[in-house]
């Protein structure tokens, strides 16, 4: 069956975190679409590409809405500069 990562966007004290489900897809006797999380031999290197793909996208994702970093007070700057 279709590999799939879904990756979860979560809330926490401390901020934001992500997680990860790993899972196969595949079409049961009703024809109905079904997950399942076991994953057979010859699976587990695709399993694993994609487990390093998903962390690929959490990576980027962490990057690019980092927050600001916050200006930094110049007076502060000067003053230290002038104990030097």
């Amino acid at each position: 069956g279709a590999l799939k990562a879904t990756i979860w966007e979560n809330q926490g004290e401390n901020g934001t975190y992500f997680t990860t489900t790993l899972a196969r897809t595949y079409q049961a006797n009703d024809g109905s679409l079904k997950d399942s999380h076991s994953f057979s031999g010859s699976e587990l290197l695709r399993v694993a590409e994609l487990a390093r793909q998903a962390y690929s996208t959490v990576s980027a994702y962490r990057r690019d809405h980092a927050p600001e970093p916050e200006p930094q007070d110049e007076s502060l700057t000067d003053a230290y500069r002038h104990a030097l």
